[in-house]
């Protein structure tokens, strides 16, 4: 039997600065078994271990895309091409590709909750004829916080996409006020039928999903990502548990007919 806990060493392959405090780690990973929104442990003996989502899925490698907040992954940030971290996973759902072909397909993601979901984004900015029509609204706090810049431009090709911030002044670049303002001026050819994804902070991803709601979206339509703390990675420490749901096990995608009931 494998032991679920055991960590194996990944090389970085590459690094890719986003902001002072966000970088994408490109890591070695030849399997074929990751889906998007599923997350791996990323550790480094003496400091400790951190779950981390997967922001890009490659050709024998895996991206995570980290921010700079505490005692792990400030030591993360210390490592560089050729050096390698120690990562177990991958570990729970994901996104189901499958469950948005073929239909109206809209994401709405703020801040580093675009992570998770790039996977997604990616995948139907490449494979475009899967899909009826797509719809990306991401969102940041401002200008110096916007991620994965260099995806931007055939993004806004291959879908249309709608990039704000928080506050300050527009730009041919971005649109400014919050992702909620812009839901309502989606037009769909029919709306009963469309899917949407939703991640980000609990009160973007909960008002998001009013607006989806409101704007005549079915709630079994509707998908969230949750960003509740875990720390096993496969059920065992309760860590991340919200009732009788294990986040790390059960999610951390659900559909929003569960997910709103989750929602802390």
């Amino acid at each position: 039997m494998t032991n679920q806990y055991l960590p194996f060493l990944s090389e970085i392959v590459e690094g890719i600065k986003h902001t002072d405090v966000e970088d994408t780690f490109r890591m070695r990973y030849e399997k074929d078994d990751v889906k998007p929104g599923q997350f791996f442990e990323i550790s480094i003996p003496k400091y400790g271990e951190a779950p981390i989502s997967v922001s890009g899925i490659g050709n024998g490698t895996i991206d995570f895309t980290i921010r700079k907040v505490g005692k792990v992954t400030n030591e993360i940030f210390e490592k560089y091409v050729g050096e390698k971290l120690f990562i177990r996973g991958p570990y729970g759902n994901g996104f189901d590709i499958n469950l948005y072909r073929d239909k109206e397909l809209v994401i709405v993601a703020g801040g580093t909750g675009v992570s998770p979901v790039r996977g997604v984004i990616e995948y139907f900015a490449e494979h475009n004829n899967e899909v009826k029509n797509m719809k990306l609204i991401t969102g940041f706090k401002s200008p110096e916080f916007i991620l994965f810049k260099d995806d931007i431009p055939k993004w806004k090709e291959k879908m249309e996409y709608i990039l704000t911030v928080d506050s300050g002044e527009e730009t041919p670049n971005y649109k400014v006020g919050l992702v909620t303002k812009y839901i309502p001026q989606l037009k769909f050819e029919d709306i009963s039928k469309a899917v949407a994804i939703v991640v980000g902070p609990p009160a973007m991803m909960k008002f998001s999903a009013l607006a989806l709601l409101e704007a005549g979206f079915k709630e079994e339509n509707i998908w969230i990502s949750q960003e509740r703390k875990m720390c096993c990675g496969i059920g065992k420490c309760g860590h991340c548990k919200i009732g009788d749901v294990y986040i790390c096990v059960d999610g951390p995608v659900f559909n929003y007919v569960k997910g709103r009931t989750l929602l802390d």
